[in-house]
Order: structure tokens, then C-alpha cells, then sequence
């Protein structure tokens, strides 16, 4: 089977999943705001991009530099994949068992592919955490680990793009809830994160 993420199977299933957008550590660290979108139970939850899109699930693609087990009861996993821009906080659970076996059989450091949902949560000091919740978690090579960079990084150019004159409601809702965020900053560390991969 291919480990090129363009070639990643895409799931079937009885209702049509989201995309999982390619993204960097860098920007989904800065992630403040979550909604849903509905009034259903199983609306679905999305972060809001300081780059203007919404994200129910993340393509992402760096190197599991740590893992730990934690709890007795209900025991889940924690990780730390790092791409060229920052790190990513992953964890699975008893809630994705699948996940949950895979991420404990990979032992770090391996570059690793990660399907899963973005989280957000805001501690009692107001400070925010983002994390992944694992879908699927795969070892890959760092071919597949260079494609995904390149992939990201255009993505993440055509959303800068798309923010500068797009009238989009997610853009607009972006500039209330990061004005102090400029998605040029998003350019630079795509480009940087270009610089750093050899093809």
C-alpha cells in the first residue's frame, strides 16, 4: 500500500466525513475558538483557522518524538509529533481502541502519519490547549514525510490567499476572533518549513 498521503484511502461510511485538512503545528496552536455546527447531538464540532477555514479533522505528518500510558482504569495514550513548525499534542483512547493500539505499538522517534480531531481547551488560567484525537496513526517514511510538508504548506497558501478578499462567513468570523493574528505570519513559516525539507 502507498504511504504517499495523496494516496490515502479515504473511508466509506454511512454519512459523508469531513476533510481532513493538512495543517501546521504553528497554526493549530493558535487556535482559540471551537463551535458547532448545528443544534444537533452529533453536530459536528469544528476549530476556526486564524487562516479563515474551518477544521473538524487534521492531516498531519512529523516525527512521534515521545509517547506515555497513562491512567489504570481507562487507559489512554499520549504523544508528541513534531513537524518542521512546531509540535503537535496527539492522544487516543479507550473511545478509539483502534487508534489507541496502534499509537502503543509505534515506539519513538518515527515519522508517523495522524488522522484525527482537533480539540480545544481552555485551563483555568485562560490559556488554551490544542490537541489531536487520534482517528488512525500510521509509520511512514520521510518521503511521504516531504509530501506532506509540501501539501500543508500550499494549503496553507491558498487559505492566506483565499483570507486576503474572501467574504467567506468563516474568514469574517476568523478576523473577529483573531485580530491580532496576521495569516502573513502563516506565509513565512510555510516557506520556512519548505526550506528545511530536501526533495
Amino acid at each position: 500500500m502507498s504511504t504517499n498521503p495523496r494516496d490515502m484511502p479515504k473511508r466509506e461510511g454511512a454519512f459523508e466525513r469531513e476533510p481532513a485538512r493538512r495543517i501546521f503545528a504553528s497554526e493549530l496552536r493558535e487556535c482559540r475558538y471551537q463551535f458547532k455546527d448545528g443544534e444537533d447531538e452529533k453536530s459536528p464540532t469544528f476549530v476556526l483557522l486564524p487562516t479563515g477555514e474551518r477544521s473538524n479533522r487534521v492531516f498531519l505528518v512529523g516525527t512521534l518524538t515521545e509517547k506515555t500510558r497513562q491512567g489504570e482504569q481507562n487507559i489512554f495514550y499520549r504523544g508528541r509529533v513534531v513537524d518542521p513548525t512546531g509540535t503537535f499534542f496527539v492522544m487516543a483512547g479507550s473511545y478509539q481502541p483502534e487508534a489507541m493500539q496502534q499509537l502503543a505499538r509505534i515506539e519513538p522517534p518515527q515519522f508517523v502519519a495522524v488522522i484525527g480531531k482537533p480539540n480545544l481547551y481552555q485551563k483555568p488560567d485562560g490559556a488554551f490547549m490544542n490537541s489531536v484525537r487520534v482517528e488512525s496513526i500510521t509509520v511512514v517514511d520521510k518521503e511521504t514525510r516531504d509530501l506532506w510538508v509540501l501539501d500543508a504548506a500550499k494549503q496553507t497558501l491558498d487559505r492566506i490567499d483565499a483570507y486576503t478578499d474572501s467574504t467567506s462567513p468563516d474568514v469574517i468570523k476568523a478576523k473577529e476572533q483573531y485580530p491580532n493574528i496576521d495569516p502573513a505570519v502563516f506565509r513565512r513559516i510555510a516557506y520556512d518549513a519548505l526550506a528545511q525539507i530536501k526533495m
